[in-house]
C-alpha cells in the first residue's frame, strides 16, 4: 500500500516494527477481527471522512484498519502526549492512514496535531477526552456543519460532552461509547486496573506487597485498581466524595477516610477521579518521605503539578517517568510520568483483549451514525442496546463459551404480571 504523504511521526523507520506488534494485539482481538470480516464485504463506512484522536497503540491501529476496511477515509492524532507508541504511528502511515502523533510531544505540537486532524474535515470524530471536539467547536466551527456525529471513548470526555450538552454548545449528536457495559465495567475495571499497576511497576520496580496504596476515586476504573492491588497483598485506602461508592468500598473490606488523614501514612497514591487538584498543597506538605504519586485519570489535572513545583527547592529525574521533587525539610516526594496516564505513559496501555470490546463498541457505534444520518437529535447518546449486547454476544462466542436462552414460557412470565403467589 503506498505511504499517506501527509503526517508527522518520530521516525518512519520504526514501521515494521510497529506492524508486527499491531499484528501481534489483533490475535487477541477476535470481536474486532469478526466485525472487520463483515465491515470489508458491506463498506458501511464507505466515502465516510473519520478523525481520530485516540491513544495511538497496537488496540487503536486495529481498530483503524477495520474502519479502513469498512471504506472510511481517516486520520488519526494522538489524544495525550505521552500515550504514543511510535512504531505504531510509523505502521500506520505505512497502512495508508496519516497519523499526527509523537511520544513526548509538547502543548503546542499536541494541538497542532489536533488541527492537522482536523484538516481532514470529518464527517465524523472519534474522541478520547474531547479534546478533537472541543477545538472543533472552539477554533474550526467552519467545519461542523460537515460533521453528522461522534462517539467518546473515556469518562472524563463523556462529563465534557455532557457539560457542553447541557449548556446547548453541542453541535453535532455524540454517542458515549464509555458508557456501554462492556466498554466501561470491562475496559475501566479490567484494563485500567491492570494496566495502571504495570506502568507503576515498570517505571519504580516497587513491590506491592505490604504497601499503603491509596486509590483516590471508587468509580469502576477505583474498583478494578483496588481489587488488583488487593491480590497483590497492599493495604488498600479508598477516598471518596460520594457516600454509596464510599459505602460500596467500605463492604468490599478496603479502609475509607478523607484524603487528609490517608496522605500521612500513604506509600503510593493513584489519582482515578475526573476531577482537579485531587491531590493539592496540602497533601504534599504532609506526605511521608518517599511517598509516589501519580494519576491514571485522562488529563493531568487530578494532582496539583504547579503547587507541587512551586513549594519544592529542587528537581531531577531520578529514573525514567520517575521525578523527584525535594522539599525543604529535606523530604522527597516522587511523580511518575508527568502527571499523566501512567498506565500508558510508562508502559503499553490495556491488554489488547479488552480492548477489543471498547473498540467493537467504537466500530459499530460509526456504523450506526451513518445509517441514521440526519435522524438523530443533538444530545449525548448511549451505546444501542442492541450492539452493547452483540459485542458480549462475539466476544463470549469468541471465547467459546455458551449461555442459557429463555423459554418460550419464561419469556411470557417475565412480560405479564398476572402470575403471583
Amino acid at each position: 500500500m503506498a505511504k499517506a504523504k501527509n503526517y508527522d511521526v518520530k521516525d518512519i523507520k520504526l514501521a515494521e516494527m510497529g506492524r508486527q506488534r499491531i499484528e501481534w494485539a489483533y490475535r487477541e482481538m477476535p470481536v474486532t477481527k469478526l466485525i472487520r470480516a463483515r465491515f470489508a464485504k458491506e463498506q458501511p463506512l464507505k466515502g465516510i471522512r473519520i478523525a481520530g484522536c485516540l491513544h495511538i497503540t497496537t488496540e487503536t491501529a486495529n481498530l483503524g484498519l477495520t474502519l479502513q476496511a469498512a471504506g472510511a477515509d481517516l486520520v488519526f492524532c494522538a489524544s495525550n502526549p505521552l500515550s504514543t507508541q511510535d512504531d505504531v504511528a510509523a505502521a500506520l502511515v505505512e497502512f495508508g492512514i496519516p497519523t499526527f502523533a509523537i511520544k513526548g510531544e509538547d502543548g503546542d505540537t499536541y494541538y497542532k496535531h489536533i488541527l492537522a486532524a482536523l484538516d481532514h474535515k470529518p464527517n465524523i470524530t472519534a474522541d478520547d477526552g474531547a479534546d478533537l471536539l472541543t477545538v472543533l467547536h472552539t477554533k474550526k466551527k467552519e467545519l461542523l456543519k460537515g460533521v453528522i456525529g461522534g462517539t467518546e471513548e473515556t469518562t472524563t470526555g463523556v462529563i465534557r460532552l455532557r457539560a457542553m450538552s447541557k449548556a446547548g454548545e453541542l453541535k453535532y449528536p455524540l454517542i458515549a461509547v464509555n458508557d456501554a457495559d462492556t466498554k466501561h465495567l470491562f475496559d475501566n475495571r479490567y484494563g485500567t486496573g491492570q494496566s495502571t499497576i504495570d506502568g507503576i511497576t515498570r517505571a519504580t520496580n516497587v513491590l506491592w506487597a505490604g504497601k499503603n496504596v491509596v486509590v483516590c476515586g471508587f468509580g469502576w476504573v477505583g474498583r478494578g485498581l483496588a481489587l488488583r492491588l488487593k491480590g497483590m497483598g497492599s493495604q488498600v485506602i479508598v477516598t471518596e466524595v460520594e457516600p454509596t461508592k464510599a459505602l460500596e468500598a467500605v463492604m468490599e473490606g478496603y479502609q475509607v477516610m478523607p484524603l487528609m488523614q490517608a496522605t500521612r501514612i500513604g506509600d503510593i497514591f493513584v489519582t482515578v477521579t475526573g476531577d482537579k487538584n485531587v491531590i493539592d498543597k496540602k497533601h504534599f506538605d504532609v506526605m511521608k518521605d518517599g511517598a509516589i504519586v501519580c494519576n491514571s485519570g485522562h488529563f493531568n489535572v487530578e494532582i496539583n503539578i504547579p503547587a507541587l513545583e512551586k513549594i519544592s527547592v529542587s528537581k531531577r529525574t531520578i529514573r525514567t517517568y520517575v521525578e523527584e521533587y525535594k522539599q525543604k525539610d529535606g523530604r522527597v516526594i516522587f511523580l511518575l510520568g508527568e502527571g499523566r496516564l501512567i498506565n500508558l505513559a510508562a508502559a503499553e496501555g490495556h491488554p489488547a483483549s479488552v480492548m477489543d470490546m471498547s473498540f467493537a463498541d467504537q466500530a459499530l457505534s460509526m456504523e450506526y451514525i451513518v445509517k441514521n444520518k440526519g435522524k438523530l437529535e443533538i444530545k449525548v447518546y448511549d451505546v444501542p442496546e442492541d450492539i452493547d449486547k452483540e459485542v458480549a454476544r462475539l466476544k463470549l462466542k469468541a471465547m467459546g463459551i455458551t449461555i442459557d436462552t429463555l423459554t418460550a414460557e419464561q419469556k411470557k412470565y417475565l412480560a405479564s404480571w398476572q402470575e403471583g403467589t
